[in-house]
């Protein structure tokens, strides 16, 4: 990769994150995904919403069939790409990792015959540590694409690519939370000192109003949210980033 190709590639990068729509975001994704040599990506982000229940969400530049299987056989509980970006944050190559079960062997050897011979794999890490991963699989059906000379500055790039992606699917999931929920400007004032450790007595001083109103308040905040309480409310409101 010569000089002129990094400087298109990083070019391409620095507009990922604030892409108008998903469509362009495929669009330079899959335009700075050739610049890296892959023929094939995939960006997963898996967010946790509580102890018991994740969500996850997806870009993908790659074999239909991929995806319609990843989701049929319930890949997500045996991918060895989002296990490593729950573990470590530097990038590893697919032919490096260590499978520790028959499962993620499978979908190994099944995602090799769909596009992902060779594999790069990039952790996209967040400031909520394992409640938000994200995880830049870059693939190509050419065996030992990515051990060439350029792998250093390849990772480089790409870490960079698996951030700004991140950091799209991070902003679209908190604009889908927000439309869903109609949350108010006074809404996440709330929140925010609940999050400070403020009672509703404290509060209300704060914003002189009687203390239940600001419970009442709370209940509203919590059904908008589908929370059951307000930690959860708080919870969910830092993990999308609206507080």
């Amino acid at each position: 990769m010569d000089a002129l190709d990094e400087r298109n590639v990083l070019a391409l990068i620095q507009h990922v994150g604030d892409a108008d729509n998903t469509a362009t975001a495929l669009q330079l994704f899959r335009a700075v995904m050739g610049h890296l040599g892959a023929d094939s990506g995939v960006f997963l982000s898996q967010l946790r919403d509580d102890a018991t229940r994740s969500s996850y969400r997806s870009l993908l530049v790659c074999d239909p069939l991929w995806a319609a299987e990843y989701a049929q056989a319930g890949w997500h509980e045996h991918d060895p790409w989002l296990r490593h970006a729950t573990l470590h944050t530097e990038p590893i190559r697919a032919s490096e990792m260590q499978l520790v079960s028959s499962e993620e062997q499978a979908f190994v050897a099944r995602s090799a015959v769909l596009g992902f011979r060779s594999a790069l794999i990039i952790p996209a890490p967040s400031c909520v540590g394992l409640s938000r991963v994200g995880v830049l699989c870059l693939g190509s059906a050419t065996p030992g694409v990515f051990d060439d000379g350029e792998c250093a500055l390849r990772r480089v790039l790409a870490r960079a690519l698996a951030m700004e992606l991140h950091r799209w699917v991070h902003r679209s999931m908190r604009e889908e939370l927000l439309a869903r929920s109609r949350l108010t400007a006074a809404d996440l004032e709330l929140l925010r000192h609940e999050a400070a450790g403020h009672g509703s007595k404290v509060i209300g001083a704060l914003l002189n109003v009687e203390a239940k109103t600001i419970d009442c308040r709370f209940q509203r905040i919590n059904a908008k949210l589908g929370a059951p309480d307000r930690r959860t409310a708080v919870r969910m409101a830092k993990l999308y980033g609206l507080i």
